[in-house]
């Protein structure tokens, strides 16, 4: 099978206390990959905040298509974090306006029930330029999104360490209690609601 549109799909913010899980799915030329390379397109945890910021331009310009979704606290409390991030994928997977002819899939899970072929790459964002992508999609997304509920919610630092349970936001989290997008089942312990 010829493969004109490789899709790269992943998430971010698995392992947060708070917040949506976001998931993004990129189309791109496989022909055109060693140039998304030469860019320094990679896995986005590799990247400083600026540069990942700087990549999006260059990635939505190169891609055939992209989508970003998610999946929020609600679902993540009901599915459970493994699940929901399955399901922010796939919603990403289904959004691009292109359909892809074969999907990379970051991870060792292949996303249920996608009308597409797939492959589950593990470290497929530093695989693949086209999961690398996704990843700095999803990633400068759902941190852009923490900064702005920083407003929101004040007191807990969202907007410096975007949800993740470093002691900074244990304590907020002891001291102000849980907001409602905080993921109860990943705070147990930490406050006595």
């Amino acid at each position: 099978m010829k493969i004109n549109r490789l899709a790269g799909v992943d998430e971010v913010g698995r392992g947060c206390l708070f917040g949506p899980v976001v998931a993004a799915a990129v189309v791109a030329d496989p022909r055109t990959l060693p140039q998304w390379r030469r860019l320094g397109i990679t896995d986005s945890k590799k990247l400083s905040p600026q540069r990942r910021r700087a990549l999006v331009p260059a990635i939505k310009e190169l891609a055939l298509a992209w989508h970003i979704s998610f999946a929020g606290v609600e679902e993540i409390e009901v599915l459970n974090i493994r699940w929901a991030a399955l399901l922010a994928m796939k919603r990403a997977v289904l959004g691009l306006t292109l359909p892809p002819d074969w999907c990379l899939v970051d991870g060792r899970d292949l996303i249920p029930d996608l009308p597409y072929p797939q492959t589950a790459l593990i470290q497929g964002d530093r695989r693949s330029p086209a999961v690398g992508a996704a990843s700095i999609l999803a990633k400068v997304w759902r941190d852009e999104l923490l900064i702005r509920l920083e407003r929101r919610f004040p007191g807990y630092g969202l907007a410096s360490h975007k949800g993740y349970g470093v002691p900074q936001h244990r304590q907020a989290i002891q001291t102000l209690g849980l907001t409602p997008l905080h993921r109860r089942r990943f705070c147990r312990g930490l406050t006595e609601s």
